[in-house]
């Protein structure tokens, strides 16, 4: 298996002007292992079709990450950032799931 050595984003909700929210992102680097190493291509109505990555990375989590796995919003891996679809609670590990490009906020 390949080692993992990067950044999580979590999200946290809040309130920029009343009545408005958006998304803070914080990050955090954590060391781990990909489980799981594949792609494919998702075809849409589009001109272009988009990589998703099937990928699986197990991280070493902390009090933190236990706490707040729902909030997981990204990872950092080979220089981009991925979008978390799946996140699966195996003690003291979590299991990231990753699918498309994440173009959401960052810090």
């Amino acid at each position: 298996m390949a080692k993992f050595y990067g950044e999580v984003g979590y999200a946290t909700k809040t309130e920029s002007a009343p009545g408005v929210h958006r998304d803070v992102i914080t990050e955090k680097t954590y060391m781990g292992e990909i489980i799981q190493n594949s792609r494919r291509l998702q075809e849409d109505d589009k001109l272009n079709k988009d990589v998703v990555l099937s990928n699986s990375v197990s991280i070493v989590a902390d009090a933190y990450a236990n706490l707040n796995f729902f909030a997981i919003r990204y990872v950092r891996w080979m220089g981009v950032l991925w979008t978390v679809t799946n996140v699966q609670v195996q003690r003291p590990r979590l299991i990231l799931r990753l699918g498309e490009v994440y173009n959401g906020p960052t810090p």
